[in-house]
Parts: structure tokens; sequence; C-alpha cells
């Protein structure tokens, strides 16, 4: 895959549409987690450093076309020390600008043309610019107005946080290092049955763990108590343990569960093997024994893919206890050269971030939907609208 990039391109004087992800988590008025903020900086920087005009178009949550203040961007300008315009279609302020100046526009999807890709939205978007740049690879798997749509009117590069994006999951998809040991945690099995089928054609090992684990339990006859889990997906699950065993995969499920008697942070945590469920019991994280198994199968491993949590990590320690120690023990192999670590997904960065051990993986991705879709090797459209 060869995409256009903006190396080559002058910008000088230019005036430049760049459309960034800053989907972030905003509380009480402060963004709790800049990552992708921050990830997207050296195109900001390379831009501005160069002489171009840079307007930055983004989204944050789900407004469906409705003027929503709540998920206002202006934070996110603040947060960025840039100024601040109220309507993402305004155009009045460009002949204000200079070269090297950058500023931020008001959340995209106040306007509903911009998730169902109108044309007429498109190009009022496109009025006033000479490039447009996508350096948001989280939402690149999106047929959106200013993913997709937009570059059908002005010339279309790709961003340095896109292209390294790219770059670096096509290599893990490509040219894995072995063993591979591939650990995939999470709500919902239906969300991620591509990527498992994916897993099992280039993984040695797929460790499924979380909700998504107590279903495959499920499929398989354990008892699974009053929990979250998909009974729908029996019969995927097993088609995916075929696969496994046809692929020589091995397919390591839960051996204990984490459980209350009722779903709440405030409950005791109870440790029971995986056949010991009862029946009132709310399965919360994922177990003692499971988690020794998981830090234990990481000594082995050349490269290790991680997406999705094991438990209600948002109830901090006590219930994120199978995540929290297997991002600790990740980042130790990780930051001592013994393997590869490539993570995905916002709740599993977030857990990174609450252990304080971001820096020491070997790559995080910006893409949540994105990443899980690359990786099951579906074509994103807005790549592909870049692609020479």
């Amino acid at each position: 895959m060869t995409i256009r990039n903006i190396e080559n391109v002058d910008v000088c004087g230019k005036y430049v549409l760049l459309r960034d992800d800053f989907n972030v988590q905003i509380v009480d008025g402060k963004i709790s987690e800049p990552f992708r903020i921050d990830a997207s900086q050296p195109t900001i920087k390379y831009l501005t450093s160069n002489g171009a005009r840079v307007v930055i178009c983004a989204h944050l949550g789900r407004p469906k076309g409705v003027k929503d203040e709540s998920l206002s961007l202006r934070t996110i300008a603040e947060y960025m020390k840039i100024p601040f315009i109220d309507d993402c279609l305004k155009k009045d302020f460009l002949q204000n600008m200079k070269n090297g100046d950058v500023v931020l526009l008001e959340n995209l999807r106040f306007y509903i043309g911009e998730e169902e890709n109108t044309d007429l939205f498109a190009q009022d978007l496109s009025q006033g610019f000479d490039l447009y740049v996508n350096d948001a690879f989280a939402v690149s798997h999106r047929d959106a107005a200013s993913v997709v749509g937009i570059t059908k009117y002005l010339p279309s590069f790709a961003g340095f946080l896109l292209e390294k994006e790219i770059n670096n999951i096509s290599r893990v998809m490509e040219k894995p290092e072995h063993p591979l040991v591939a650990f995939v945690g999470g709500g919902k099995v239906s969300t991620k049955i591509g990527v498992l089928k994916k897993f099992v054609s280039i993984a040695d090992k797929i460790v499924v763990g979380g909700a998504m684990g107590t279903t495959f339990n499920y499929a398989l006859g354990l008892p699974v108590g009053n929990s979250l889990y998909e009974a729908s997906m029996k019969n995927i699950a097993l088609e995916i343990l075929d696969m496994a065993r046809k692929n020589n995969c091995e397919i390591l499920l839960p051996l204990d569960k984490a459980v209350g008697k009722s779903f709440s942070k405030d409950e005791m945590r109870i440790n029971r093997d995986i056949d010991k469920i009862q029946e009132n019991d709310v399965i919360m994280d994922d177990g003692d024994k499971t988690i020794e198994r998981n830090k234990k199968l990481l000594e082995n491993a050349k490269m290790v893919i991680w997406n999705g949590t094991f438990g209600v990590t948002e109830w901090g320690e006590k219930w994120g206890r199978a995540s929290f120690a297997f991002a600790k023990s990740l980042a130790f192999f990780s930051k001592s050269g013994k393997l590869e670590s490539v993570v995905g997904g916002g709740d599993t960065v977030a857990v990174l971030n609450d252990c304080g051990v971001f820096d020491n993986m070997t790559y995080v991705s910006t893409g949540g939907g994105a990443f899980l879709e690359f990786i099951e090797g579906k074509e994103l459209p807005g790549i592909k609208a870049l692609e020479q």
C-alpha cells in the first residue's frame, strides 16, 4: 500500500485543512487522557514550521447533527493553546491567518452531513482550502465527509501519525515475530469475530479474556452465573475454536473468574474456578489463576498484540486486577527488550496510563475500531482515498 504523504508537498502559504482525531474523554471540563491530541503534534508542527496556515477539524462524541455545548471542542483548543472557531463551516477568519498559524474548528458532528458524508457538507467544508491532510487513523474506518468526501474536492495527503499507524500495524500483521500471542478482551465476541479469525491464521496462541472469555466458556457448557455474555455467539465461538485447532493455534480461555453477588464495585471479590461459578454470581474480572497464567505466557513470547480489557477497569484495582497486572508484566518484558508489544483500543490504553506503563510499550495505536478493522484486513475508506 502506497499513500500520498505531505513530505514532498510545498505547503508554505497554503491553507491546509487537517483532520485530526480529538475524540477524548473530558471530565468536569478537563481532558482526562490527551494521548490522541499529543500524538497529532508532529504533523501540526511540521505544517506550521513550513509556513502552512493550518485549520484543524475534528469531532467529539455523537451529537448526531445537533449542537451540544457539552461536546464542544473549545476545551481542546484551550488545552492546545490555539484559537477556536465556533462553527466548522465558518470562513471569515481565514483572511486574517498568517503563515504558521493554526486554529481549531468546532465539532464536525454538529452537522448531520458529516456522518452521512453528504457531498454538500464536504464541498462546504472544503471551501477556502488548498490542501487536505488526514492524520486521524482512529476515524479512517468511517465513511464520513471529513474523511472521505472531502478528498473529492481537495488534493489530499496522509499526515505523519496516519502513516505511522499504517506502517507499524502492517509490519506486525505481515511479518510478525514468533511466538506471537494475541490477548483479546472486552465485552462482545460479536464485535471481534473477524479479528479472532485473523489471529487464528497468524498467531501461535490466542488468549480470550473478559466477558468475551465468559461467552466462550458458556459455549463449552460451563456455568456463567448472572453475568455478561452473548448467548447468540455460541456457534461462532465454537467455530473459532474449531478453526484454531485446524490452524495449530492454541486458544486459552479463563481458568477462573472474580465474582460478586451484584454488579457493584463495593462487592467483595471472590475467586472461583471456571467450573464452580454459582447461579447468582456476577463475573466482573478474570481470576488470580488466569492472571498468573497470562503473565507466564509472556516469558516465551516474542510478540504480543493486546486489545480489550479483562474486567471492570474503570472501578480501579479491585475489579481491574487482571488488566492492571497484565499491563505491568507486559511493560516489564517490553522494556527489557524480550518481546515486542502492540496495544490498541481506548479502554486498553487507559489501563496503560493508569498503571504508568504507557511509554514502556513498543507501539500503542490511537485506533479502536480502526485498529481492529485494519488488523482484520478490511479496507479502510479514509486510507483508500489517499492511495496513489
